[in-house]
Formats: structure tokens, sequence, C-alpha cells
């Protein structure tokens, strides 16, 4: 009898039934695509600020040593303060190495150029890079950890010399330094054949002490300082750095001078700011184990030897800034979809009630319990509320897909077509399935229920008199 009556009341009331169920539906897709979102957005934001490259810098311990002598700072001289290419490959056995997404090492040297075959000498940096780098299951290097870079041309590849260095290094030339020396592809950089021979630090290189030929394969515009920098290859620019030091015998064979480090962050709050050497161990605990960019540098210092590794505090404070705005937008839209849902179903269900006050005196005269009609009531909304939750979480999966492909998604066709793949994946959660049905019941229980109380504190006998 309970289950027909149960049916019965959706064939008979199928319009009100709609009606709760479409706010139902309302809520629980507006509240199941916030809350896909929310799931994605700190890994979404990260991407977004990685144009404004990376997070954390990794640098020698004892290139930042201070030296005080009265009054003055004196840097000491840190002719061989390198961190070592192959140390790097520690990154992958630390706490956090799943949220490493780059990495670009840098070796910077001098470099003495020539406008014209006689020119003026002209000094500048000489840098080494990564550019397609295989490091574990990423593909990294400068350009991934640099997007804004603008390249004309290819960026230079590095040809393992027999004996030596090659005799031709690939690199490519910063457009304000193209410019200068009006450089263009398919050129060769002019060096000073009489420039002193002593190298410096990072050692300045020129003919007389080595005769590689370096061709113009790409010019870069960067809109930094970089626009007046020579790129290469890593490997390149250290064998260019060990025969510069040979007159020392320091030789460094895989030397860095410095490791730009992108890591998907938690956003930094009051906890992350606290200096951990003061912490209890319990709090330090905590803090290790949460990816702060500062916890997360801290590992990166422990695992490679002499090395000092920070967190760049712009980008962090920026992410952590926009995630916390957006997070609260979010739920406000989320507070409102539910409290709108629960008047629906409030309103829906006290004219439903008033439509079948006969009804429930009816049965109230004929001996049914309170709590029987209470439950015949509730068993109603309650399953109500399942299909349109489950339909919602549909809906609302959907729609997230949708926005986060929209929102974050390439300019170009077939990236945008990637991005709406990876969005779909990311936003059909089945851990949101349980959530958005347990809010749909609650919201299907919280919204019937004054309509449920006041129909049965009514008088069964003038009920059927009023409707005698």
């Amino acid at each position: 009898m309970f289950f027909r009556l149960l049916l019965e009341s959706f064939r008979r009331q199928r319009r009100r039934k709609l009606l709760a169920g479409a706010a139902i539906l309302l809520g629980a897709t507006a509240v199941t695509a916030m809350l896909a979102l929310a799931t994605t957005i700190g890994d979404r934001i990260h991407s977004e600020l990685a144009v404004f490259g990376a997070n954390i810098v990794v640098t020698p311990k004892a290139a930042n040593l201070d030296v005080k002598i009265g009054d003055a700072d004196i840097q000491p001289a840190t002719g061989n303060a390198y961190l070592h290419e192959s140390d790097l490959a520690k990154l992958h056995t630390i706490f956090w190495a799943n949220n490493i997404t780059g990495v670009s090492p840098e070796l910077t040297l001098n470099l003495e150029l020539l406008k014209g075959v006689e020119g003026t000498p002209i000094q500048t940096k000489a840098t080494g890079y990564w550019f397609d780098h295989q490091f574990g299951a990423i593909s990294t290097g400068a350009p991934a950890l640099h997007p804004w870079w603008k390249l004309q041309g290819s960026w230079p590849s590095y040809y393992p010399p027999e004996n030596g260095p090659s005799d031709d290094i690939d690199v490519a030339v910063g457009s304000s330094l193209a410019r200068r020396l009006d450089l263009k592809l398919g050129d060769y950089l002019n060096f000073d054949p009489n420039a002193s021979k002593m190298p410096l630090h990072p050692a300045t290189f020129h003919t007389a002490l080595l005769h590689p030929r370096m061709q113009v394969v790409g010019i870069v515009s960067t809109g930094e300082t970089e626009d007046n920098t020579v790129f290469l290859a890593l490997q390149d620019a250290q064998l260019l750095l060990n025969l510069g030091l040979a007159p020392s015998g320091n030789h460094t064979p895989d030397a860095v001078s410095r490791v730009e480090i992108s890591a998907t962050t938690r956003p930094e709050d009051a906890f992350a700011r606290r200096n951990p050497d003061s912490m209890s161990p319990a709090d330090h605990e905590i803090w290790y184990c949460r990816a702060y960019a500062n916890s997360i540098a801290a590992n990166i210092q422990e695992a490679i030897p002499g090395a000092r590794a920070e967190q760049v505090r712009k980008i962090e404070q920026s992410e952590g800034v926009v995630l916390s705005r957006i997070s609260g937008l979010m739920w406000l839209v989320s507070a409102a979809a539910l409290l709108a849902a629960g008047f629906a179903v409030s309103a829906a269900m006290a004219t439903a009630i008033l439509e079948r006050r006969a009804e429930i005196g009816l049965m109230r005269s004929l001996g049914a319990a309170r709590s029987s009609i209470a439950l015949l009531f509730y068993a109603e909304t309650g399953l109500l509320a399942i299909l349109a939750g489950v339909l919602g979480y549909l809906l609302g999966s959907g729609l997230a897909a949708w926005l986060g492909a929209r929102i974050f998604s390439p300019a170009a066709p077939a990236a945008a077509t990637a991005s709406l793949a990876a969005a779909i994946a990311a936003a059909f959660n089945p851990v949101l399935l349980p959530v958005t049905v347990g809010l749909a019941l609650i919201i299907a229980i919280a919204g019937s229920t004054p309509s449920i109380r006041a129909a049965l504190r009514l008088d069964p006998s003038s009920i059927l008199r009023s409707d005698a």
C-alpha cells in the first residue's frame, strides 16, 4: 500500500513534482559545477600564472654568502660557485617530486663580440639552457618556463663533439643584440681576436682562446634583459666554461649557475609564512607535509648539495590572492543556489500538501500514524531528490568541463580541443556524485519539513468537514 500511494502521488501531481525536481536539479547542477571547478582550480591557476615564470629558484649557497668587514658588506669571489647538473636527478627523490612541473638549469658566461669585422667590442652575456629536455616524465626547459618568449627560427641544438668542442655551435640571440650587431638567421657571431686571453668569471671567450663558430639559428624576443643575451645549449656552455677555467684546473664538467623550478603549490597562508625554525616538532611536520612553495624549496635544498632554494614570493602571493577570491565567489554562488533551491522546494511542497489536505485527513481518520504520513511525504521528496541529484551531477560536471575549457583553454583550436578533453576528464569526478546526491537530499528534506510538520498538526475532522 505504501509504495502504491508513493507512485500515485507522482502520477497525480506531476506538475508539482516537476517544479520541486527542477529546483533541486538547478541547485545540484550549480553546486556540482562549483565543486568540480574547485577541485582543479588550484592547478588551473598555477598553469595560468606559470607565464610569470618559475616559483622556486635554486642557486649555489656559496654565491649567497655575505661577508661583513666593519660597516662594509663584501660579496665574496665565487668563481667556482656552481651546482651540478647531475644533482638535478635528486629532485625525483624528494617528498614533493610529483608536484614539480618544470625545471630549467642555466649557466651564464661573459662573451665579447665585435660589431663588424673590426668594430667596437661589445660585452654581453651567453647563457646555456635546456630547450627541450626530457626530465623524467616531463619535457621541460627554458621555453616551457618562459612561455612568453617569442622565437624566430629555432632553438639551439647540441651536437656532441668527438674531440673537444665542436667547430660549429648553434646559438640564438636576443632581439636587441641582433639589432645592435645587424644579425639575421644563418649569420655567424664575430669574436674579438685581440681580447685578453685571461678568463674572467664567468669566463670571457674570444677567438684567441678557442675557435668555435657560433651560428645564429634563432632570434628571441623576451621583453627583458635576455634580449641582449646569446642563448646556447647548456652542454655547449659547460664545454666553453671548462676551457675558460683550464689554466686554474678547476674543471666543472656539469656546472650549473642557477636553476628555475616550477612546482604545483598550495596557496600561501598565515601558517606558511611562519618561520619553520621556530615551530614545534608537530607544527614543523605539518608544514613540511603541505605543498607550500617554501616547504618544497626546503625539500629541494636538502636534496641538492650546496644549494639554496627560495620561493618567488610575488608569484606565490598572487596565486593565493586569486585563488582565495575565486574560491569565495564559488562558495557564494553555491550557497545562493542551495538556498534558492530550498525555498523553491518549500513552496512547491506547501502547495502540494495544501492540495492533498483531504487525503491527509482521510488517512488520519482511518488510523494512520503521523510518522507513517510523514514517512510517505519524505519518501516522495527523497526519491525526487535522488533522481534530481544524479541528473544534477551529470549536468553540473558537463557545465564545469565547459566552463573550465572556455576560461582556461589556449587560443589554438587543437590545444583548445585537448584542453576540453582534459577538462571533461577532470570534471567528472565520481567522488562528487554522493556529495551532490547528499546535498540534494538535505535541500529536499529541509525545504519540505516545515510544510509536512504544519500538515501533521491539522485536525482530520476539521479537514474532512471543510471538504465535505
